[in-house]
């Protein structure tokens, strides 16, 4: 199994760069958007919602992708970002302690999933026109806190994190996902980004780090829990080893968001 995972790792991986560096900027659009469309469909499966309403509301989740990244509109970006830092932030929390299952039938799904699913999506559009290296820098802090955290987990897990969401994880994996990213963040500000601490000092970057990788963590056990109350190991099986494409954003529907708000922001202000 952890042959299979490396091996569709490095193939995702792959993909991903040839993406970033290569497609014109209509045709990252339209990846972003096929991202969308495979992370809607999942997401409806979750609710065992018929194959017609599965296709169609990925589709349409897919067209909103390309048509807001398209519009170009910063009052409609912030909107965006800021509704789902306020869910990550305000909602899932509490949402995770009490395990709540949603009610209210099929609209109220497919709704929460625009919440989560449309601002990531247009967020990684946003984040590759704002600094490619960003946007890939960010990323990698949710995958060296992932990485960290599986194998700080195996070697030292003893204190279980949320049993009744995902019993796999432990306190000791998540200790060890924010050290990886301290330690990820001392390297990338030193060498490739010093403009960041230099503006906000390096406790306050290195503070950001920290409670971006809390956040991964939120968007990890958010998708658990969905997966757990509707009976399910995997969103799907479309990546050998890893599951489906929403078991690998996870993370990244609860940070990416708020990292395109704080580079629009930024850009801004700098204008």
């Amino acid at each position: 199994m952890l042959r299979e995972r490396v091996i569709t790792a490095l193939l995702m991986l792959a993909g991903l760069l040839a993406a970033v560096f290569y497609l014109p900027t209509t045709g990252w659009w339209i990846a972003c958007g096929a991202l969308g469309l495979a992370a809607a469909w999942e997401w409806a499966g979750l609710f065992n919602l018929p194959s017609a309403v599965r296709w169609g509301y990925g589709v349409v989740v897919a067209a909103a992708v390309v048509a807001f990244a398209a519009i170009a509109s910063p009052a409609i970006d912030a909107a965006l970002f800021v509704l789902s830092a306020l869910f990550w932030m305000l909602v899932a929390p509490p949402w995770l302690k009490q395990r709540w299952r949603l009610s209210g039938g099929a609209v109220l799904s497919l709704i929460l999933g625009l919440v989560i699913l449309l601002p990531s999506a247009v967020a990684l559009a946003r984040l590759r026109e704002a600094n490619v290296w960003l946007m890939l820098a960010v990323m990698a802090v949710v995958w060296v806190a992932d990485i960290a955290a599986y194998f700080g987990g195996r070697a030292f897990g003893r204190r279980k994190l949320a049993p009744e969401i995902s019993p796999g994880k432990s306190w000791e994996g998540v200790y060890s996902g924010l050290a990886g990213v301290l330690l990820y963040g001392a390297v990338v500000f030193s060498v490739w980004m010093p403009f960041v601490p230099q503006r906000l000092g390096w406790p306050i970057a290195l503070l950001l780090l920290l409670a971006l990788s809390a956040l991964s963590v939120i968007g990890d056990l958010f998708e658990s829990l969905l997966k757990r109350q509707a009976g399910l190991k995997d969103s799907s099986g479309l990546l050998p080893g890893h599951g489906g494409v929403l078991d690998r954003i996870d993370s990244l529907t609860s940070t990416l968001p708020l990292v395109a708000l704080w580079a629009l922001v930024w850009r801004l202000a700098g204008s």
